[in-house]
C-alpha cells in the first residue's frame, strides 16, 4: 500500500496578489484555466498507482476546512487531516504522518509531497513511483531529484555518488546535499550530472523512516510522540497537541534524517516539475500563444511579447508591453517584471509593515458553511454576499457592536432571531439587532445566497461572541 501524505502548509506569498496568508496558492487554480486546485492535482495524478490509499493531509489549523473541501469536492475522504497549530518545518509534519499511517497499516509506503507542484508528464511520475516502491520495500529512503534545467539559485541540490543516466533509471546513493547556491556554483551543478534539484518528495516504508529518526534524531522523535499521543479528535480532523508541539523542533526532514542516513537513494525525475515558487515559474509553466504570452481570465492585449496576464473579474487590458507579470485581484494589482518576481516576499513583509490588510486576506473569506465576498466596505458599514452551502449553518451567534439586514436573492433561508424561527424567501429581508442571538441555515437542496449590510461602530470579523457551532469554533 501506498499512502501519500501530502504537506498543505505555507503561505505562498512570492503569488501575491492571488496567494495570500488566508487562502494560499496550494488551494488555488493555477495553470488549469480555472478547473482543479494545486492540491486536487497533486493527488490525482496518484490515480492509477497500485495500492493507493487515501492520502494523509498536513495542514495549519486555519486552512481546515478549505482542505476538508477541497477533497470533497474531488471525491476523496482522507484517511486523516492532520492540524499543526502553528509550522515546525516537514520533519515533525512528516513523523506525524508517519505515527498516523501506523495506526491503520503495519508497515506502509509513505509518498511524502507538496500540495503547490506542477508535473506535466503524470504517467511517467506514476512509474518512477513504482520504481521508487521496489528501493523503499528494500528498506530505503527514496528522494526525487530534478533534473536540472537551469542554474537556479533558488533550488537546494542533491549530489549523487554517480551521475544519473535517464535511461536506466536507477536509483543512486546520496553523497549530500546542498543548500541554494551561488550562480557560479549552481552554473558548475547543471554542467555535472552528479547534481539534482531537491524536490521534497520522497518515498519510505514507516518502519524504516521511524528506525531511521529513533537513531539519527532520538529527542525528535520523543517530542513528537509525545505531541501524537496528548493529540485529540476535533470533527474529522487530528488536532495536535499544542503545549507538546512547542517543543518540536524547527528542522526539515531534509536535516533531520536524509543528510545524515546511510539509506538513502536518489532517482532522477524528469517529468517537467516545478515547484510554482514565483510568477516567473507559473509563465514558464503556463500555455502560451505565438508571442510568449500567457493569458488568464478577462483579459485584452495588443503588441504585447512574453508576459503573463491574470484578472479574476475585472477587464484587463495590456498594450505595448513585454516581460512583464500583471495580476489584477478584485482589491489588489501587481505590474512586474518577470526577473523581479522573486522580490513579491518582500512586497507582502513591506506591506504587512504598513499594516494593509490585503497583504494577508482577500474580500473572499471561506468558512465552513460557505464563503462571503465583501463588495463595499466604509468605516462604519459594509455589504457582503453571502453564500451558504445546502444544509450548512452558520453558529449561533451575537454582534457587540454591529446590526446586520438580510436580504436573500436566491434559495431559502432559515433565520433564528432570539429564540424566534422564521424561513425566509427570494426577495424577503430580516433585521438582526445589535445584541441578538441569531443563526442562519439552508434548509434547502440549492446554495443560499443573501446580501448582508452590516453597520455599526465596529465592523471586524472578530466582533462575533459564538454560543453554538456545528464545527467547534466556539471561542475558549
Amino acid at each position: 500500500m501506498i499512502i501519500p501524505v501530502i504537506l498543505c502548509g505555507g503561505t505562498g506569498t512570492r503569488l501575491w496578489p492571488l496567494s495570500r496568508k488566508s487562502f494560499p496558492k496550494q488551494f488555488l487554480p493555477i495553470n488549469t484555466n480555472g478547473e482543479k486546485t494545486l492540491l486536487q492535482k497533486t493527488f490525482q495524478r496518484l490515480i492509477g498507482l497500485e495500492n493507493l490509499s487515501d492520502p494523509i493531509l498536513v495542514c495549519n489549523e486555519e486552512h481546515r476546512f478549505i482542505v476538508a473541501e477541497q477533497m470533497r469536492n474531488i471525491k476523496v475522504k482522507p484517511t486523516s487531516i492532520i492540524l499543526e497549530p502553528f509550522g515546525r518545518n516537514t520533519a515533525p509534519a512528516i513523523l506525524m504522518s508517519v505515527l498516523k499511517s501506523l495506526e491503520r497499516e503495519d508497515n506502509p509506503n509513505l509518498l511524502i509531497l507538496s500540495a503547490d507542484h506542477e508535473i506535466k508528464n503524470e504517467k511517467k511520475f506514476r512509474e518512477l513511483i513504482e520504481i521508487g516502491k521496489a528501493y523503499s520495500e528494500n528498506e530505503k529512503l527514496v528522494t526525487f531529484g530534478v533534473i536540472p534545467r537551469s542554474p537556479e539559485t533558488g533550488y537546494g541540490y542533491i549530489k549523487s555518488e554517480n551521475p544519473f543516466n535517464l535511461e536506466s533509471l536507477e536509483g543512486i546513493k546520496i553523497s549530500e546535499f546542498i543548500e541554494k547556491p551561488d550562480l557560479e556554483k549552481a552554473k558548475q551543478f547543471v554542467k555535472d550530472k552528479s547534481f539534482t534539484w531537491n524536490s521534497g518528495i520522497f518515498l519510505f516504508k514507516a518502519k524504516t523512516f521511524i528506525k531511521e529518526i529513533k537513531n539519527l534524531n532520538p529527542q525528535i522523535f520523543e517530542v513528537c510522540k509525545e505531541t501524537f499521543k496528548k493529540s485529540k479528535m476535533d470533527l474529522d480532523f487530528h488536532r495536535l497537541d499544542t503545549d507538546s508541539f512547542k517543543n518540536c523542533p524547527n528542522i526539515s526532514f531534509d536535516v533531520a534524517v536524509m543528510e545524515n542516513t546511510k539509506n538513502g537513494i536518489v532517482l532522477p525525475l524528469d517529468v517537467e516539475w516545478s515547484d510554482i515558487g514565483s510568477w516567473k515559474s507559473v509563465w514558464e509553466t503556463s500555455k502560451k500563444d505565438d508571442n510568449g504570452n500567457a493569458l488568464e481570465g478577462k483579459v485584452l492585449n495588443k503588441n504585447i511579447d512574453n508576459c503573463y496576464l491574470h484578472s479574476e473579474n475585472k477587464l484587463l487590458v495590456a498594450l505595448g508591453i513585454k516581460d512583464l507579470i500583471v495580476v489584477n485581484t478584485d482589491d489588489a494589482t501587481l505590474v512586474a517584471h518577470k526577473n523581479q518576481s522573486e522580490n513579491i516576499k518582500q512586497i507582502v513583509k513591506d506591506l504587512n509593515s504598513k499594516n494593509f490588510k490585503e497583504a494577508n486576506s482577500h474580500k473572499k473569506g471561506y468558512r465552513p458553511w460557505g464563503f462571503y465576498l465583501s463588495i463595499i466596505q466604509d468605516q462604519r458599514w459594509q455589504v457582503k454576499i453571502i453564500h451558504v452551502n445546502p444544509g450548512a449553518e452558520l453558529s449561533l451567534q451575537m454582534h457587540h457592536h454591529r446590526s446586520e439586514h438580510w436580504v436573500v436573492v436566491k434559495g431559502t433561508a432559515k433565520v433564528e432571531i432570539d429564540n424566534k424561527d422564521f424561513i425566509l424567501s427570494e426577495n424577503e429581508n430580516a433585521y438582526i439587532p445589535l445584541g441578538s442571538k441569531h443563526r442562519l441555515s439552508n434548509p434547502g437542496k440549492i446554495t443560499l445566497k443573501l446580501i448582508e449590510i452590516q453597520s455599526g461602530s465596529y465592523i471586524g470579523e472578530d466582533d462575533i461572541l459564538r454560543f453554538e457551532d456545528k464545527y467547534n469554533r466556539l471561542l475558549k
